[in-house]
């Protein structure tokens, strides 16, 4: 299934003479990729945008540690045998815990 996300520009080092304006308008909503030589070699973006990029990738850390000592609780209640299996059993351990009747 072909994935909805554009390609990131891409512009060599010497369209930053030739292409200006359009590297600058681009990097205003987005990061724009600089090669020198054929190679991946700068980013360039503005200051929002940076900003923004930066802000995502401190939350996708976050969640990404969220999920690994999640999973890692889930391995160690499996291991001390605090598992129940079936869907009553679990709806009825869950409503004892809240105090409730099943």
């Amino acid at each position: 299934m072909p994935s909805s996300v554009a390609a990131p520009p891409i512009f060599s080092f010497s369209a930053l003479k030739s292409n200006q304006r359009e590297i600058k308008n681009r990097s205003k909503s987005e990061v724009v990729h600089i090669t020198e030589n054929g190679k991946a070699a700068y980013v360039f973006c503005s200051e929002e945008v940076f900003e923004r990029e930066k802000a995502q990738a401190v939350e996708d850390a976050i969640s990404e540690l969220q999920i690994s000592q999640l999973i890692e609780r889930g391995r160690e209640d499996v291991k001390a045998g605090r598992v129940v299996v079936g869907l009553e059993k679990g709806r009825a351990r869950m409503m004892a815990a809240w105090g409730r009747d099943g």
